[in-house]
């Protein structure tokens, strides 16, 4: 018989997805940091009593520190909106809670033929210096870059209806989930699943309106079209990311609000922040990216924009404005595959669990269907308990 031995590198994993640092784990469940230290890195085997404390604290199975991984995925970089203010525990929380995600994916991805990503395949040189990254020639790539996805998906050159349904439409994952880090607003991961790219957005939900997020997630795909993803975003300087972030922006703006079409709306009224409010309705984007569309485009000149941008200060209309609605995400994709694998009886809500566990993603379903945006009791199932006696025959049939 095996015997199941005590894995550090996942006592590690759990606490960061919680991010925790080693100071609070002990804090929070009396063993010293020395000790947690030891055990992470396998150099010291915890006793029963201290596995289920920590355990419970970190809100993992009990299973799950003794278990190997066993998943083909490969993640790489991951990119944070507000990278600069939020801290780097916090960015690699999230960062492991999206690698759960891909290899949950990769599990489904055996039984669903998922939409492999439509690469537009745009050819951005960029600019590293933040001063040169808004330029003309900046602007001009920029422009042809959303034109282009814009183009080779399909989109027209109207309003998008649902984000969302067109992201996953054309091979990019979407999810959500809550976070107590409100520096971090929205993030991306590439993962390589047996050499193919699969990429993911994830949104932060809680009240942010619908506005911010649709911004939120094409600036994640901003840098999902336009940035490398082998490289260490930690080893490259400020400004390089300063660069990054205003180019992803300015792609979020371009995408959703064309060149033409948007430009001959806001040319009516380009200063009337009551025509803003109007024109929010149609684009679904919040008025601060449409002034800011505006002047990018040189309709307003840069007195304008200041000034527009100190009455929406002055109205108190920096953080909630007019018409603000709340953003609920879709149901996932995710939730879209395990409703067809239930519904043809390839998989059940336990036999879907014991995949997952398969290949070492032993979690409670609550915190799954939390990862995977699904609705609450998806992976709920009752354990059918086989009565020990039964009604005896009939006398008078015997």
């Amino acid at each position: 018989m095996e015997t199941k031995k005590f894995n550090g590198e996942r006592l590690k994993n759990a606490r960061l997805f919680n991010g925790f640092t080693l100071t609070e784990l002990a804090d929070k469940t009396d063993i010293s940091k020395q000790s947690i230290s030891l055990y992470e890195n396998n150099r010291n085997i915890p006793e029963y009593d201290r596995v289920r404390t920590m355990a419970s604290v970190l809100g993992f199975p009990f299973d799950f520190f003794f278990q190997e991984d066993k998943f083909a995925t490969l993640t790489e970089t991951t990119y944070f909106r507000s990278l600069a203010s939020a801290t780097k525990k916090d960015r690699i929380a999230q960062s492991v809670k999206l690698e759960y995600v891909a290899r949950m994916y990769e599990v489904l991805w055996n039984y669903i033929e998922f939409q492999s990503f439509v690469d537009p395949k745009v050819d951005f040189t960029g600019f590293d210096d933040v001063i040169e990254s808004e330029s003309d020639a900046a602007v001009a790539e920029i422009e042809a870059a959303a034109e282009k996805v814009r183009k080779v998906w399909n989109v027209g050159d109207g309003p998008i209806k649902d984000l969302q349904y067109l992201l996953e439409n054309h091979g990019v994952l979407v999810t959500g989930f809550p976070s107590e880090a409100k520096e971090i607003d929205a993030f991306s991961q590439r993962t390589l699943v047996e050499g193919n790219a699969v990429y993911l957005i994830a949104v932060v939900l809680g009240q942010r309106p619908e506005g911010r997020i649709r911004f939120d997630m094409a600036h994640e795909l901003g840098h999902i079209v336009l940035h490398p993803w082998s490289e260490d975003l930690e080893s490259i300087t400020k400004d390089e990311f300063k660069a990054r972030e205003r180019q992803a922006n300015m792609f979020a703006s371009a995408f959703l609000l064309p060149r033409e079409t948007f430009g001959r709306d806001i040319l009516q009224y380009p200063t009337d922040l009551k025509y803003y409010q109007f024109l929010k309705n149609k684009w679904k984007v919040s008025i601060q990216a449409m002034i800011y569309r505006t002047h990018q485009l040189k309709i307003i000149s840069t007195n304008q924009y200041q000034y527009l941008m100190r009455q929406v200060s002055k109205n108190g209309w920096r953080t909630k404005e007019p018409d603000d609605v709340p953003f609920y995400l879709n149901e996932s994709i995710f939730q879209g595959a395990i409703d067809l694998l239930y519904d043809n009886n390839i998989l059940n809500a336990k036999t879907l669990m014991q995949e997952f566990r398969k290949y070492g993603i032993t979690l409670y379903p609550s915190t799954i269907e939390q990862l995977l945006h699904l609705r609450e009791g998806t992976l709920d199932y009752e354990e059918k308990i086989v009565p020990l006696f039964q009604l005896k025959k009939n006398r008078d049939e015997i």
